[in-house]
């Protein structure tokens, strides 16, 4: 018929205009891609990490050479995108490799023991550390550990202490309990061990006496030096907590000098369930807001002094002062890892300006998050990391799409007042809100917590935070010396008030904390590949992010286990009608948190009815009662005690080694503390009918693998939870 056009010719139009869309789309990324060769990087690292096994070293570095000596002789010769993109993305991809394995050669250092008895230990006070559950902590670096060879002596201990903790620059003497850091809580938790393995972190120690001065031999120039930075930051902490009192004393000192030895682990709580806890910890937010600060009032002092406007570069002026208080607040906040990934950030930025090139722009962001990756690789796997960047280019994405207001020619200065004030509004919400999106998969993944109202305390907090806690307290530090600081200081009290009298009317409201299972590993990378999709692709397909980024969110959760066993057999809890029954309340309390909120269930305290209980021992009365029977003495049990556990319960866990099983222990699940030596700890799931005690285990150490930080230690001693 006439005027019908077939459908031959219709599918050919079709694949026509689809194909001219993509053109166009990709033609639009042209300056785009190199924005990937940080990711890839990351994605080197991540895997290196991810590994079970250590890799030798040469095979990673030939790997590196050969794929970025392919993709530079693509470039000489003109080989065109389709040859260069994929051999500059692998070529960063073996870097990260290479980068990791070369940073783990270079810190690595001697790990502690898990000493059967206590020890000596004479060193020097580094620093102040937050305290734990157990009592004040401090970084000591070691001279001497009775038992250990100097060449096995750690390079720091983080120590448990007894009474008031010691200040840097003090030599103690200390009797304790050395073990290694902390291993995962439960399978495929955070790994503890790892991080303290990186920050040369090489064992935990807990007093069992007052600490003592020792007579050692004067340290290098560098401890000396360390140790009197440690000082002056810790004097400076001291003196705020004595000008604002110990409440808003001790959440000043933590966001100026990150001492957290005076926060109230009460306010803590509460600032982590309205979703402020981000302030407490020293980070990208506090570097941009003191940089900022400087930033802008140099500029605006340079502007009022005509005479030196017209003499020099005041914006560049001013970017000198703001990477000047950026070195200086890094200093005085201690250095954490965090800190020094915001300051390398914030300084990327800085020197933009002095370039005369954008300081916030996607291509700084990609220039500092590589610098970041090459220097500290092990970032690719910290919370804060990961957080930190995928807000960051969510805001830059932001900034990228937000329209060009025009200009108002003229206007009453009333309606400009409630333009601006709209637009402030706005723009703080929609910020708050696509940060919220970007750091979202990571703080479920991660913290397994929602803060549901933490969009509404942020923005009420936020203009208090960036304009008037921030900016008075780094005016007071800077003037505190001079007797000076008292006036900043006072009026940067009034502010944290009134911040933790929002946190606190947000977190009792009702429904204001949500825990959320974690999601199988594989799903975060999954999630941050969607999120930096939809920030780093220019057009309308980089929609198709959002699934992969929702996907922590949206991705089925794992049969929640039947029982979970942690490091050691000290303490066990399972699961009865989405609750998480504890066997021992308060006892390694943090492992038993870290493991019901990754599984998405409500620790409860176990009845005292229907069990028997001992010093060294707790089992169930009848089958009813609970699936297991827990012996945590450090002394094996007798024969006839062995029998009777096995007699009550389908599951039987020994902290001592077990060599002789009684007829009892037929058919029953028994784990020993020559297992929990080898795995950690253990999660269990029924295998069959209940009636064959069948059971799958999946063991933290299996999860973990032999790393050079996966080594696990004496579950009496665990500084975890700080």
């Amino acid at each position: 018929m006439a005027g019908v056009i077939p459908s031959a010719s219709l599918l050919h139009r079709g694949r026509g205009r689809l194909s001219g869309f993509l053109r166009a789309q990709l033609d639009r990324q042209t300056l785009r891609w190199r924005l990937w060769a940080p990711v890839a990087l990351g994605g080197g690292c991540a895997v290196y990490f991810s590994l079970k096994v250590e890799p030798p070293t040469w095979p990673l570095l030939v790997a590196a050479l050969l794929t970025a000596s392919l993709w530079l002789g693509a470039r000489r010769l003109s080989l065109g995108r389709g040859w260069t993109l994929p051999l500059m993305l692998l070529a960063c991809f073996a870097l990260g490799l290479a980068v990791a394995r070369l940073r783990t050669d270079a810190v690595t250092a001697p790990i502690a023991p898990a000493m059967a008895e206590p020890t000596v230990v004479e060193g020097w006070v580094v620093d102040v550390d937050s305290p734990g559950a157990a009592g004040p902590r401090v970084v000591i670096a070691p001279v001497r550990i009775r038992g250990l060879a100097a060449e096995d002596t750690p390079v720091r201990l983080r120590a448990t202490v007894r009474g008031v903790a010691p200040e840097p620059g003090e030599a103690v003497r200390l009797f304790a309990i050395l073990n290694p850091p902390p291993a995962p809580a439960s399978p495929g938790a955070y790994d503890f061990g790892r991080n303290a393995f990186f920050q040369g972190m090489g064992g935990v120690a807990f007093g069992l006496g007052e600490t003592r001065p020792a007579y050692l031999p004067i340290p290098p120039w560098r401890l000396r030096a360390a140790m009197w930075v440690n000082g002056v930051r810790y004097a400076l902490a001291r003196r705020i907590v004595a000008r604002q009192g110990e409440r808003a004393g001790g959440v000043a000192a933590a966001m100026t000098t990150g001492h957290e030895a005076w926060l109230d682990p009460d306010e803590v709580d509460v600032m982590r369930d309205s979703g402020l806890a981000h302030i407490l910890s020293i980070s990208g937010l506090h570097m941009a807001v003191v940089g900022g600060f400087a930033f802008f009032l140099v500029r605006l002092l340079v502007a009022a002094w005509p005479w030196l406007a017209l003499r020099v570069p005041g914006k560049k002026v001013a970017a000198g002062a703001g990477l000047l208080a950026v070195g200086l607040y890094l200093v005085i906040s201690g250095a954490p890892a965090p800190a020094e990934r915001a300051a390398i950030t914030a300084s990327i930025a800085f020197l933009a300006i002095l370039l005369d090139r954008q300081a916030i722009t996607m291509h700084a962001l990609a220039v500092a998050a590589f610098v970041v990756l090459l220097l500290q690789p092990e970032a690719i796997v910290t919370p804060g990391f990961q957080m930190s960047f995928a807000a960051t280019a969510a805001l830059v994405a932001l900034v990228e799409a937000w329209p060009r207001r025009p200009r108002e020619i003229s206007a009453p200065w009333p309606i400009l007042l409630v333009q601006r004030t709209g637009a402030w509004l706005g723009a703080a919400v929609l910020a708050s809100l696509v940060a919220g999106a970007a750091t979202g998969p990571f703080a479920m993944q991660h913290f397994n917590r929602t803060a549901m109202y933490g969009l509404a305390a942020n923005l009420a907090t936020a203009p208090v935070s960036d304009f008037l806690i921030m900016p008075a307290l780094a005016l007071g530090a800077l003037l505190e010396p001079l007797g000076l600081g008292g006036p900043f200081l006072w009026l940067a009290a009034r502010g944290i008030e009134l911040m933790m009298a929002v946190g606190a009317w947000t977190a009792g409201l009702p429904g204001a904390v949500r825990t959320v299972a974690s999601a199988p590993d594989f799903v975060l990378p999954v999630a941050f590949l969607g999120v930096l999709f939809c920030c780093l692709w220019r057009g309308p397909l980089r929609w198709t992010g959002l699934p992969f980024a929702a996907a922590v969110m949206l991705w089925p959760r794992a049969p929640t286990p039947d029982l979970w066993i942690g490091d050691g057999g000290t303490n066990a809890a399972w699961v009865e009608a989405g609750e998480a029954v504890v066997a021992r309340p308060g006892v390694r309390q943090f492992a038993v948190d870290v493991w019901s909120r990754r599984r998405g269930v409500t620790p409860v305290e176990r009845p005292q009815e229907g069990w028997t209980c001992t010093r060294a021992s707790c089992a169930p009365e009848t089958a009813d009662a609970g699936p297991i029977a827990l012996w945590w003495g450090k002394r094996g049990p007798s024969a006839d005690q062995m029998a009777a556990l096995c007699r009550v319960a389908p599951v039987v866990s020994v902290r001592a080694p077990v060599h002789d099983l009684p007829a009892s222990c037929d058919g029953r699940l028994v784990l020993d503390g020559v297992d929990y030596a080898r795995g950690g700890a253990v999660e269990l799931w029924r295998d069959g009918p209940t009636a064959q005690n069948r059971w799958r285990a999946v063991w933290s150490a299996r999860v973990r693998g032999d790393r050079p930080w996966s080594r696990i230690g004496d579950p009496d001693v665990s500084d975890s939870g700080g």
